[in-house]
């Protein structure tokens, strides 16, 4: 049996889905305590840098925000270029050791590319263009790469029902779901 440390917050999904120049990026709203759930509605899904890169975390709430700050700066000093940006975060987060102990992953998408980054210092773009972290991560990421090839279901349909999929069988994700999207 599996022991969770009940003074940890756990879980969440966030599940990017890349096709051409459109992108979708969905979390659920879950954040528990424990075994226990504190908030059902949080928002861990959201537009950064004049709305033009969307980012979504799993991970502790406090270390999430500090690091959408820090991805902020890096995309202020680095305008249109989301992978330096990240890869600057990266190097941050892997070197300071204040973030160092940051407990969280990110993925964030523009107009061109997706990326996943890691405390370890890792900057990853998915081949396929669909990427995911979190409790439920791998369940998303399973129900999305078997929906990608359908005719006729658009990303933002694949993206709900993969992380419905999710929401149905991991217990720290809920079916609060907050959707952003970039279309050309």
């Amino acid at each position: 049996m599996i022991h969770h440390d009940s003074s940890k917050m756990y879980g969440t999904t966030i599940l990017s889905i890349r096709r051409d120049k459109n992108v979708v990026v969905i979390g659920d709203g879950q954040v528990s305590l424990g075994h226990t759930v504190i908030k059902s509605g949080a928002r861990k899904v959201r537009r950064l840098s004049g709305d033009s890169v969307i980012a979504g975390f799993a991970g502790a709430t406090a270390d999430a925000f500090t690091l959408f700050e820090r991805l902020e700066s890096k995309l202020d000093k680095h305008p249109g270029q989301l992978m330096r940006a990240c890869v600057e975060l990266a190097k941050d987060w892997r070197m300071d050791k204040y973030l160092r102990k940051l407990e969280a992953m990110m993925i964030v998408a523009d107009k061109s590319i997706s990326l996943v980054i890691t405390g370890t210092g890792d900057v990853l773009e998915p081949e396929d263009g669909i990427a995911a972290i979190g409790s439920g991560g791998n369940f998303a990421l399973s129900a999305a790469k078997a929906l990608i090839d359908v005719e006729g279901i658009s990303i933002e349909e694949i993206a709900k029902k993969a992380m419905k999929i999710a929401a149905d069988i991991c217990v720290y994700t809920n079916h609060n779901l907050i959707i952003e999207k970039i279309e050309e």
